[in-house]
C-alpha cells in the first residue's frame, strides 16, 4: 500500500514504515503530524485517485528530527572583468517517518 502527498509544495510516493526529507514542517521532535492532502492511495489492484484531492484521505506521521541539508552552491563569473562570486545555502528540512495511511 502506498500513498502519494503533497507537502511544502512538492509531491512524494510514501508508503508505510519509510522515512523521508520533506521541507521543514512547524513540529516539535517526536511530534505526530498529519498529511491531508493526499492526491492518491493504491492498495494492490484497488486505486483510489483525488479530484485533485481525496476526500478524508490522510498520512500519518511522526516527526525524527530537523536538520540542513548539504550545501549547494552558485557562482557568478564574468570574464575579463575581474568578477567572481559564490553563492552557498542550505536548505532546511524535517525527516519524518510515516506510521499510517487512511484513504478515507
Amino acid at each position: 500500500m502506498y500513498a502519494v502527498i503533497k507537502t511544502g509544495g512538492k509531491q512524494y510516493r510514501v508508503s508505510e514504515g519509510e522515512t523521508l526529507k520533506v521541507e521543514k514542517l512547524d513540529a516539535d521532535e517526536g511530534a505526530s503530524v498529519d498529511f491531508d492532502q493526499v492526491l492518491m492511495v493504491t492498495d494492490g489492484d484497488d486505486v483510489k485517485i483525488g479530484t485533485p484531492v481525496l476526500a478524508g484521505g490522510k498520512v500519518s506521521a511522526t516527526v525524527l528530527r530537523h536538520a540542513k541539508d548539504k550545501k549547494v552552491t552558485g557562482i557568478k563569473f564574468k570574464r575579463r572583468h575581474n568578477y567572481k562570486r559564490t553563492l552557498g545555502h542550505r536548505q532546511q528540512f524535517t525527516e519524518v517517518k510515516i506510521t499510517g495511511i487512511s484513504a478515507g
